[in-house]
């Protein structure tokens, strides 16, 4: 099972801020926007979770360019960033968490390995910022709810509000 912690600290650091917040999933498909929504008053920050497993969802959902899909590939920084402005722009949120990956068994390369995956970050009136995490290969459930961790902490870090939750080191 995931920590809430931070979880919790993520919606209320957006509550303190008065912001809304989103989701863009591929590899978790809908985990984050879950361990969002498990916490009771959720509702009052969270607006909508886009989950786009697939290239087709990402574009029709999301806004991803056919062009940025061909060029780079899903599992991209390219494609998270896109992702993560597209939730910004078809939402009512001010920060949206995006993320594209291989959780596996199957489905990595030596480029792409099992366990990559690119996190986008959108704030309103800020650049999008994207950086990717290789997990250890322990399995799918393993890179799924690491992913989910990373990303909330990710967010949290984005508020400036990581180490008054104590969720990272």
């Amino acid at each position: 099972m995931t920590d809430s912690g931070p979880a919790i600290a993520l919606l209320e650091a957006c509550r303190e801020r008065g912001i809304m917040l989103a989701t863009a999933e591929s590899c978790t498909g809908g985990m984050i926007i879950a361990a969002l929504t498990d916490i009771a008053g959720s509702s009052a920050v969270v607006d909508r979770g886009f989950i786009t497993y697939s290239n087709e969802a990402k574009m029709d959902m999301l806004g991803v360019r056919t062009t940025t899909l061909d060029a780079h590939g899903a599992v991209s920084r390219e494609t998270a960033i896109e992702m993560a402005k597209g939730a910004l722009t078809r939402s009512r949120a001010g920060l949206t968490l995006a993320v594209t990956g291989i959780a596996g068994p199957g489905g990595g390369s030596a480029e792409k390995p099992v366990g990559l995956v690119w996190f986008g970050v959108a704030v309103n009136g800020q650049p999008v910022t994207a950086e990717y995490k290789l997990f250890a290969d322990n399995g799918r459930d393993f890179i799924r709810r690491q992913t989910v961790d990373h990303a909330l902490k990710l967010g949290l870090q984005t508020l400036g509000e990581s180490q008054a939750a104590g969720v990272l080191p």
